[in-house]
């Protein structure tokens, strides 16, 4: 598993990153000793990658107990009341509610992958088993808790709103199939059941922005469900992040819309906030295909970009549930831009989990964030850093 690992991370850096610097074996030899060295947890504390966490984006010790409960037993208990405790903290109930239905997705394909005889997705959650020697329970972790959920509890708005994310999740993981309209207009339906039960929760309509997306809505009715988001909670981070796409040219707008909403959402944000980070959503969205020209993230417009997330984070709480979402796109970022030390102090606080983006867009999330962090390290240490200059690292 370690090796085939190494080759996974191996391949990242060969495709993306090294072959600019094949003229010079020292550089290439750097890189290959930052990977060893990011790897070991005596060097400068990092989690191995293998250990590394696809469902989160940071630490959340009371949702990884509960979902671990939760997927152990097949009892939907453990996650309900978590929900439940979560109340009215808007970011952080929808930071749960994509994680638990993320979960579940991942969950159920793996099931379906042992199934058949196929490998277990690399996405599977950690710590289940789905080889054909792994005991009968292990082999019914297939998701049922969420269908139990859902069945049993028709009025519990966080059955609901778990419920229409998975299902979004499972369209978006397979958009080519026959079903994926029909799958999302359930999910449709779902979100708006939930967004009925409560009032004043935002959740129920970040999911419906996803489907938006999918499903193209005209303009005026994407504003309108924008209306319904900002009406309950207009500086959202998570909304922003959501809605942000749609804007773009891959989507249904253009790179001026993209950055117009962006920037809009920065100047109006108050104090604490991480919405001047979203510019730095939009830069990420707009790179073009060939994005190793090192120019590029030295130009103007990303180092504001870059300067304003630095800003917001800084600014922001260090519980935010959206915080680590962008201190991982800094570390991206920082990386391409020869920033190595500010991405390390990045690394510092988010290392261990790997659930969002850009690592998520990778085919290999896991291979494409070590050979990120390998990197860092390798030019932190070019750079004259060290194991007793680095910033200490995270709390596992």
């Amino acid at each position: 598993m370690e090796f085939l690992l190494f080759l996974l991370v191996l391949a990242v850096l060969a495709g993306f990153l090294v072959p600019r610097l094949l003229h010079r074996r020292r550089a290439v030899r750097e890189v290959v000793s930052g990977m060893a060295r990011s790897n070991d947890p005596a060097a400068y504390g990092f989690v191995p990658a293998e250990q590394l966490d696809v469902r989160l984006p940071g630490p959340d010790p009371e949702l990884v107990e509960a979902l671990g409960e939760t997927q152990r037993t097949q009892d939907w208990g453990p996650v309900a009341r978590l929900l439940a405790l979560t109340g009215d903290d808007w970011e952080l109930r929808w930071q749960r509610v994509q994680s638990v239905a993320g979960a579940a997705a991942m969950e159920l394909r793996a099931a379906r992958e042992s199934g058949t005889g196929q490998a277990p997705s690399p996405q599977a959650p950690p710590g289940l088993s789905f080889s054909k020697d792994a005991p009968s329970e292990a082999r019914q972790q297939d998701a049922r808790w969420l269908r139990n959920w859902r069945a049993e509890r028709p009025g519990d708005e966080g059955a609901a709103q778990v419920y229409a994310q998975f299902l979004v999740w499972q369209a978006m993981a397979d958009p080519a199939s026959a079903d994926h309209r029909i799958v999302l207009e359930e999910a449709r339906n779902v979100a708006r059941e939930a967004a009925a039960m409560a009032e004043q929760d935002p959740t129920p309509y970040l999911t419906e922005l996803f489907v938006a997306r999918q499903l193209s809505y005209r303009r005026a009715d994407f504003e309108a469900l924008w209306h319904e988001v900002v009406r309950r909670a207009p500086h959202h981070m998570g909304a922003h992040l959501a809605a942000l796409p749609y804007w773009s040219e891959k989507w249904h707008g253009s790179r001026e819309d993209a950055y117009a909403f962006a920037e809009g959402a920065a100047s109006r944000a108050p104090e604490g906030s991480l919405l001047p980070a979203l510019p730095l959503f939009a830069v990420w969205a707009h790179l073009p295909e060939a994005q190793m020209v090192r120019g590029m993230y030295q130009s103007q417009v990303v180092e504001n970009a870059i300067e304003a997330a630095e800003f917001a984070v800084d600014d922001a709480d260090d519980d935010h549930p959206v915080r680590a979402h962008v201190l991982h796109l800094l570390v991206c970022m920082l990386v391409r831009a020869e920033r190595y030390e500010e991405a390390m102090e990045a690394l510092s606080v988010v290392d261990g989990y790997v659930g969002a983006l850009p690592w998520i867009e990778s085919a290999n999330p896991v291979g494409e964030y070590a050979a990120y962090r390998a990197l860092a390290v390798a030019g932190y240490e070019s750079q004259g850093g060290s194991t007793t200059t680095a910033p200490p690292p995270p709390l596992h």
